[in-house]
């Protein structure tokens, strides 16, 4: 029987578009890239116009296999990876790999996966676009110079295994600038007046300070403020002017992926890489009970707001069948487009309306439900008719010097509103009924002392906004950007906000000390434009690297000839002698964080944390020193104080025996590579026992599991949930 073979990045994908399809075709799933260079060295060659050498991914050999036999039993290949340049690029090495089945294969693309998006795929098969290839084969080319030529100078400087990305180093860029600003603000004083007037009914309203001598208030200091309020209560206070208007508020557009993830963050507290594979889990395909795998929403990879046809005709049918006529737009919305915008594929947006969150819902876990409640939400809003406010500015006139003025607002019509909830929750300010001329008295006025504020540290919402508006990175680069800085130790989080730590802006300041023309923002964006040309046949991808390489090639020899000064210069000179020759110490850093080592190296090897030892009340079993809190890579441990004379080493426990039966190790707290907390035994190996959450030492009251653990969530707060039985306790 002739079968066509569809080839798909996920298996999840696979198995919804499978059903849409049936017999005659097998759908396999290559699960992402099956090709790329090589890990273990550059794979470019510069001598030969950056031609790159790529090579099989050894973990995919099996996939590979199967696709192989599978090709062969096909009269067929489709490839169907996903519709931006990445899945372009997968799709050419797949059928690169491919062509000595001598099948031949097309490309299809789907913005959606429903049944009729894929049928019509299907139909309209297509060659891969070379262009789009290019593009992402020269993004891929550039980010591996960057990694191997740049990361290796900054060894030099520091320590192996610190990366520097094309991208990512801007993001981290970004986020130092903004610390030293913060650093060198100066606060500087000022004073509001405000309070609550009341007219002759007894009916009270807000009202503030507006002018001074037909100027905006400019009062820096407490006896200003003093005897500004004492002459606005000593005058009558007559009503000069009220304005009536209607003001309407128009939605946002449905969602890009920029906008996606600022939003998610913002709404739901989500980090961008976690919006990103839930979007992927709604677009792949969920399953709904009987009605099987359903791909919930267009695909999320896109910085276009443009909408089809046909999803706008289903939306308005929808907001007119539930809300009513009166909360439609009269026509179809325009929206501005965002910066540098491709506008290849839909915005973000449900596959269909009528399936809402509520009936959805049952079938989707917590976050996976909120997230298409949002987009589901923003679709429908950005069709309906915006909200309309009743405002009423009321000026007010303190004798000739001082002018007050009150602003009043109303809700008038939800509009879109109804749909997608103002998350402010902004309440009504209700301004009485006056009359010109008519006076009205004091309640109470308070002069309120302020400061400026220094700008605020970047949040994933803000920075991804930051990096859209300055044309850095694409949609599919903002989640890994911000993930990579956070892995890499970069930067840490401090509630929403995302702070450099000292390594990430010691870092910055040696890429800019060496490179600072290639990281420049404005450099990074031209860039960014170049790669567009290229999918626009403007350009060859071998000159945008070259524009790229040249100026990188310049830095690099320029670094070998200022590498040991550019070292010393961070090298900081510490107050603290070597216990072992007299000599000062010098801060320089490791993977475990800075440290003191001897300015005597290599002829003294003395060295010491900087950290202060936590000494225990124990001795070492193997040499009778004091036993020692540390910090290494994976986490604190417990080691002998006589290091490097003694390498004793012991993991700290929490206190919990081991729940593998006849195990006897002890809970330990442990750190992955990417600096993950998680709980081990301390028998690692022999016991391979995991736990992602806190294990406490209580028994469980509905089964009697030994131990449960520690989970947390804004609707809960902490509570204990057994990992047998899954009874939840609220401590």
């Amino acid at each position: 029987m002739d079968q066509v073979l569809v080839i798909v990045e996920s298996p999840a994908k696979a198995r919804t578009i499978k059903k849409y399809l049936g017999k005659g075709y097998k759908v396999k799933a290559s699960v992402g890239h099956i090709r790329d260079l090589p890990k273990k060295e550059l794979g470019i060659d510069l001598e030969k116009n950056f031609n790159p050498k790529y090579v099989n991914d050894r973990s995919k050999s099996k996939i590979l296999k199967e696709l192989r036999d599978e090709a062969s039993k096909s009269n067929t290949i489709l490839l169907a990876t996903d519709m931006d340049r990445e899945g372009e690029a997968i799709a050419w090495h797949l059928n690169e790999i491919l062509k000595k089945t001598n099948v031949p294969a097309k490309r299809i693309i789907f913005n959606e996966i429903t049944r009729n998006a894929i049928l019509e795929a299907v139909e309209h098969p297509r060659d891969i676009d070379m262009k789009k290839v290019d593009a992402q084969q020269a993004r891929r080319i550039l980010d591996r110079l960057v990694g191997y030529l740049v990361s290796p100078a900054l060894w030099k400087i520091f320590y192996r295994g610190l990366s520097a990305g094309r991208v990512q180093s801007v993001g981290l860029r970004l986020l130092c600038e903004r610390e030293e600003e913060i650093r060198r603000f100066v606060p500087s004083e000022y004073w509001n007046i405000d309070g609550i007037l009341r007219n002759a009914g007894g009916d009270e309203f807000p009202a503030r300070l507006f002018k001074m001598d037909g100027r905006n208030p400019d009062i820096k200091d407490s006896e200003t403020a003093r005897a500004v309020l004492s002459e606005i209560k000593k005058e009558n206070l007559l009503v000069d002017s009220i304005q009536d208007k209607e003001k309407a508020r128009n939605p946002q557009p449905p969602f890009i992926t920029s906008t996606l993830q600022r939003e998610a963050a913002s709404r739901l507290g989500f980090s961008a890489k976690k919006t990103m594979m839930l979007a992927q889990q709604l677009y792949e395909g969920v399953s709904l009970g009987e009605e099987g795998s359903v791909g919930l929403i267009s695909y999320m990879r896109t910085d276009s707001t443009r909408i089809s046809d046909e999803a706008m005709s289903r939306g308005r049918e929808y907001i007119e069948k539930n809300y009513g006529k009166e909360f439609l737009f009269g026509e179809k919305r325009g929206f501005k487009k965002a910066r540098m915008s491709q506008d290849a594929h839909e915005a973000v947006r449900p596959t269909d309306c009528f399936r809402t969150p509520q009936d959805a819902g049952r079938f989707l876990n917590k976050d996976q439900r909120a997230l298409y409640t949002l987009i589901w939400q923003r679709f429908l809003a950005s069709m309906a008719a915006p909200a309309v406010y009743q405002v009423r500015e009321v000026d007010i006139s303190a004798g000739p010097k001082y002018a007050l003025r009150a602003n009043g607002r109303r809700l008038k019509h939800e509009g879109f509103l109804a749909i997608f909830p103002d998350r402010s929750g902004e309440e009504d300010v209700h301004i009485p009924d006056l009359s010109p001329g008519e006076k009205v008295s004091i309640k109470k006025f308070d002069a309120s002392q302020h400061f400026t504020e220094p700008p605020s540290r970047y949040s994933e919402a803000s920075l991804i906004k930051e990096l859209e508006d300055k044309g850095i990175g694409r949609p599919s680069t903002y989640a890994s950007i911000i993930s990579i800085i956070l892995s890499r130790d970069y930067a840490t989080r401090e509630g929403r906000s995302l702070k450099p730590t000292e390594l990430g802006e010691v870092v910055w300041k040696s890429l800019s000390a060496i490179f600072n023309d290639i990281f420049e923002v404005d450099f990074t964006a031209r860039m960014e434009a170049e790669l567009d040309k290229v999918e626009e046949s403007d350009e060859k991808w071998q000159d945008v690297v070259r524009y790229f390489y040249e100026p990188l090639s310049a830095d690099l020899l320029s670094f070998k000839d200022r590498q040991e000064d550019l070292k010393k210069s961070f090298q900081d000179e510490s107050d603290v002698i070597c216990e072992l020759c007299g000599k000062k110490l010098l801060k320089k850093w490791s993977r475990n964080g800075p440290f003191l080592s001897c300015s005597g190296w290599p002829e003294c090897k003395y060295s010491r944390s900087l950290q202060e030892e936590e000494k225990l009340d124990r001795e070492c079993p193997e040499c009778s020193g004091r036993l020692a809190y540390k910090n290494g890579r994976f986490g604190r441990f417990i080691a002998c104080s006589n290091y490097p004379k003694c390498r004793y080493t012991e993991a700290i426990s929490i206190g919990i025996p081991c729940p593998q039966e006849g195990c006897g190790g002890m809970i330990t707290e442990k750190k992955t590579k990417r600096g993950k907390i998680f709980y081990g035994c301390t028998r690692y190996p022999s016991c391979k026992f995991a736990s992602w959450d806190k294990p406490v030492a209580e028994k469980c009251p509905a089964c009697g599991s030994a131990f449960m653990v520690m989970k947390s969530s804004k609707k809960k707060g902490d509570y204990l949930i057994c990992p047998a039985c899954k009874h939840e306790v609220t401590p």
